[in-house]
């Protein structure tokens, strides 16, 4: 009978997803990194990660993944839902077909492999989902509502979620990033030029856009190992907390959402990214 605790961590290719692979094989798990493209997880694979081929927008992908982690592992204890991506523009300008991608990989990715994962645990009755949303979850950003919808939904998800799964031993926690030194902030401001630029919202896609590639903010962000350090505290923990906010400026800007009324809010962030007025 296998006693080593496997865990899948979805996203892992770079970033987080990576940080956190690496974490969990330090803390003695079996560890499976999944991405769409596996030639991009051969620096894991030298490291002892299970590289997993797993496009989380694909139910046959999915369904495969688990299958072969409970067929090479005969458990799963652990559930990294990291993957997904930041897509910006004004509701006015991003394509429908963007905005359900959008949600596809945020949050039915998450959800789906959740649900094929949970009556593993069940059978266990143990373990532990991990929902890696935002500090985004709590808070907005100009020209970010259908990102920032994703992650709301997800939080939202986490906690009904939570209450479902406690009588069967599973621990649902949610981990809320603040900005971190990854690929995200490249590929959110490309997402947002394509959508935005040349149009009625040019302007504020370009002061966003640059406020996301400046370099004194990009110098500013926390390395992705600050969220690997966090979900391995919750996994490892008798009694996770139900949430763990952590990098550049979660806990000080989640704190301002809480206290500051909605239009005061609305000028802070509108002038830390520099928006016309």
């Amino acid at each position: 009978m296998n006693t080593t605790k496997t865990a899948l961590v979805t996203g892992a290719s770079s970033g987080i997803g990576e940080a956190t692979a690496l974490k969990l094989i330090g803390l003695g798990y079996t560890v499976y990194g999944a991405a769409r493209r596996t030639d991009r997880l051969l620096r894991l694979a030298e490291r002892g990660v299970r590289p997993l081929a797993m496009d989380v927008t694909d139910d046959d992908s999915m369904r495969s993944g688990v299958d072969r982690i409970v067929a090479e592992t005969g458990r799963i204890d652990v559930l990294v839902n990291n993957a997904g991506y930041g897509s910006y523009g004004a509701r006015e300008d991003v394509p429908q077909e963007e905005a359900r991608r959008q949600f596809d990989v945020n949050v039915f990715g998450a959800v789906r492999l959740t649900q094929l994962v949970l009556p593993h645990m069940r059978a266990r009755r143990s373990g532990t989902v991990v929902n890696v949303t935002s500090m985004g979850g709590k808070i907005h950003t100009p020209l970010g509502g259908w990102y920032h919808g994703t992650k709301f939904a997800l939080e939202a998800l986490s906690d009904c979620l939570r209450m479902e799964a406690r009588p069967f031993g599973i621990d649902v926690v949610v981990i809320e990033p603040g900005g971190i030194r990854t690929e995200w902030s490249g590929i959110a401001a490309d997402h947002l030029e394509k959508s935005s630029a040349g149009g009625a919202y040019s302007r504020q896609a370009e002061a966003v856009a640059a406020s996301m590639r400046s370099e004194a903010m990009v110098k500013r962000m926390s390395p992705p190992t600050v969220i690997a350090d966090a979900v391995g505290k919750a996994v490892t923990a008798r009694r996770p907390r139900t949430r763990y906010a952590t990098g550049f400026g979660a806990r000080p800007l989640l704190a301002l959402r809480r206290f500051l009324p909605d239009r005061a809010f609305d000028a802070m962030m509108g002038r830390s990214v520099g928006l016309p007025r």
